[in-house]
């Protein structure tokens, strides 16, 4: 019997370690997809963005999508508030002022400047993942780090959108500004 026991617990862990092993560590984008959905909640808008107290909180996505599934598969069924979490694809600007948040793909990096100029003044996050995006006046940049995903804020950019954004998302933000004249960061 004892030798019965042994066996079964030895199967037993033998198994647990297999799953554990096939268990696959999140993607970048299944990283920055979570990212986007928790901005969301470390985020105040203007009473001006939602048309209603119960509107969808809409997260865009303009240009090529790098998150597969990833970003559907986070916002499923999620609600911020009483904001019920939406997702849409773009391409034409004139549809993003009514997201809150979105998300400029590299693809559109030749655009950036008119999609800031098109949305400024708007009650929209800006999240980005191009070189420079938080310093050319995109609100949340994300930087890979040592393989890690990080991002950046620009307190600026959220001020001009009438965004508050919360202390504790701040703490593990790299802060940056918007460039000088000479194109240079302030930090």
């Amino acid at each position: 019997m004892c030798i019965l026991v042994a066996l079964a617990l030895a199967l037993a862990v033998a198994h647990s370690a297999l799953l554990f092993a096939q268990a696959k560590p999140p993607t970048e984008y299944e990283i920055k997809a979570a990212f986007l959905y928790n901005f969301a909640k470390f985020v105040e808008w203007p009473s001006s963005a939602f048309k209603g107290p119960k509107q969808p909180l809409a997260i865009c996505v303009i240009g090529r999508d790098p998150f597969g599934q990833a970003l559907e598969d986070a916002l499923s069924g999620k609600s911020i508030g009483d904001h019920p979490v939406s997702l849409a694809h773009s391409k034409d600007l004139g549809e993003l002022a009514a997201c809150q948040i979105v998300f400029v793909s590299t693809t559109e990096s030749p655009r950036l400047l008119e999609i800031l100029a098109r949305l400024r003044g708007h009650g929209v996050l800006l999240v980005g993942e191009a070189e420079g995006f938080a310093t050319a006046g995109g609100t949340i940049q994300f930087v890979l780090e040592q393989n890690r995903v990080r991002f950046a804020i620009n307190p600026d950019a959220a001020d001009r959108a009438g965004l508050k954004i919360s202390s504790k998302l701040l703490a593990l933000a790299l802060i940056v500004h918007d460039a000088g004249p000479n194109g240079e960061a302030k930090r």
